[in-house]
Parts: structure tokens; C-alpha cells; sequence
């Protein structure tokens, strides 16, 4: 590393990316990639993210595109959605290409379209933190998902989807106790309305304060890009970690 940035790299590690993301992302964009790279790679995926969050989209894209594919896949799915578009949007064809044959379908539809959903659109404020079952997964095979989350990462409601992605329902976690254990989640799951992307927030509002637990947002073929909670409705989800959690 050139001598003008070696006195940074003592402090950027996992305690200075939690502690300051900004500033940390400041000192990342001011080494060379390579050096940034070194850096970062050994580090947990939510470091990663919390890094690259707050930086330029095209010094974040230049780091990925460094990064083994599958990891960066796995990082570029984890960004906040708006500035996970910009960094997509920052690779070459190549490498767009590429990240496509590494995750879902409906994953690399919601960073291509993020960046043209107005901030109060259910798009535009959607999380992608939740978590999505087949209309076959056995009971047995969702309990033990759910169990392998942290407490604080538990879902009131899970998305149930076709294998062409498309919305088919919802699940109540808590209601999953109660079913035989050859259950699927096709038999057990509730009718779900949706929301369009494109949508004003308020559609989605109005479906939560009629009682639904969450409510999907989907593009205008029924596939899942997201949820909307009651708390990410109310707490401004652009500056919340989010994930996409498909099973």
C-alpha cells in the first residue's frame, strides 16, 4: 500500500465500519481498489455492507467487481435498495450479466427498476428483509428456517410464492405451531393483497391498518419484490440494512 494510505489501514476494521460506516467509507474510497479489496474481503458481509453503503456507487461497484462473484452477489443483494440500483447500475454489461445468473430473478429486477421509484412509492420504500417459502416447502422445513434467525430478525408473516416468484399468500410465524407437520405452506397460507412498486405508499398503509401483517409489493406480473410492515412504512427503511431472504 502507498505510504500517504497505509496510516488509514490500521483503523479500518469491523469496530470502525459499525462504529463510523461514513468516515470508514470515506477511508476505503480514498485507497487504491486493490488495497480497499484486501481490506474488506476477510470481512463479515454485513461490514461489507455498512461500508459500501454510504460510498460512491461507482468506488462500491469497482470493489465488488474484485470480489469472488458469489460474494459480491451476496453483498450486492444486501445493500440498501436504492443504492444497491446505483451500483448496478455502475457495472459493465459483463458484470451485470454476470450477477444475474447469481441471484433470483425478482433480486436483479428490484435494483435495476430501484433507482426510478419515487421515495413515498411503495417501492421506493419497501424492504427487502423478509422472508419467502414455496407454495411446497414442507412445515418442518419452514420452522427450521425460522429457527436458524436471530430473535431479532424473526418475521411476523412470511411470503409465500409459486416457483415463478409470483405472490400466492402470507403465513403469521407465530401461527405455524399450530399445523400438522406435513403441512405445506400452499395449504396453510392467507390470501395476500399486493401493492405495485410503482404505487403511492398510502395503498399499502391502507392494506395495514385493514389488519394485514405485512403487505407484498410486486411488479405487474404478481412477482415479489419486497414487503412493506408497519415499521418500515413508519420508520424511512432507506437507511435500514436489508436482504432479500428466499427459501
Amino acid at each position: 500500500m502507498n505510504g500517504q494510505n497505509a496510516n488509514l489501514t490500521p483503523w479500518i476494521t469491523e469496530k470502525f465500519i459499525a462504529a463510523a460506516p461514513k468516515e470508514a467509507a470515506q477511508a476505503l474510497g480514498g485507497l487504491a481498489t486493490h488495497e480497499a479489496v484486501l481490506l474488506l474481503k476477510p470481512l463479515k458481509a454485513e461490514m461489507i455492507v455498512a461500508a459500501l453503503n454510504p460510498m460512491q456507487p461507482a468506488q462500491a461497484a469497482a470493489i465488488l467487481r474484485r470480489l469472488p462473484s458469489r460474494q459480491a452477489a451476496h453483498v450486492l443483494s444486501r445493500l440498501d435498495l436504492r443504492q444497491g440500483g446505483k451500483v448496478f447500475a455502475a457495472f459493465s454489461v459483463p458484470q451485470r450479466e454476470k450477477m444475474k445468473t447469481l441471484l433470483p430473478p425478482a433480486v436483479c429486477q428490484a435494483l435495476e427498476k430501484s433507482i426510478a421509484w419515487p421515495a413515498d412509492s411503495a417501492g421506493g420504500r419497501m424492504s427487502t428483509d423478509f422472508v419467502l417459502f414455496r407454495t411446497e416447502a414442507k412445515l418442518t422445513e419452514m420452522v427450521e428456517k425460522l429457527k436458524t434467525l436471530p430473535r431479532k430478525k424473526l418475521p411476523a408473516a412470511c411470503v409465500v410464492a409459486g416457483r415463478d416468484g409470483k405472490l400466492k399468500g402470507y403465513i403469521r410465524a407465530a401461527e405455524l405451531a399450530f399445523y400438522a407437520p406435513q403441512s405445506t405452506a400452499g395449504s396453510i397460507m392467507t390470501e395476500a393483497k399486493n401493492v405495485l412498486a410503482s404505487a403511492p405508499l398510502a395503498q399499502a398503509q391502507k392494506l395495514l391498518d385493514e389488519g394485514q401483517p405485512l403487505v407484498p409489493v410486486t411488479d405487474e406480473n404478481g412477482v415479489v419484490l419486497g414487503v412493506l410492515t408497519p415499521q418500515t412504512v413508519l420508520d424511512n427503511p432507506p437507511d435500514k440494512k436489508k436482504r432479500f431472504g428466499w427459501f
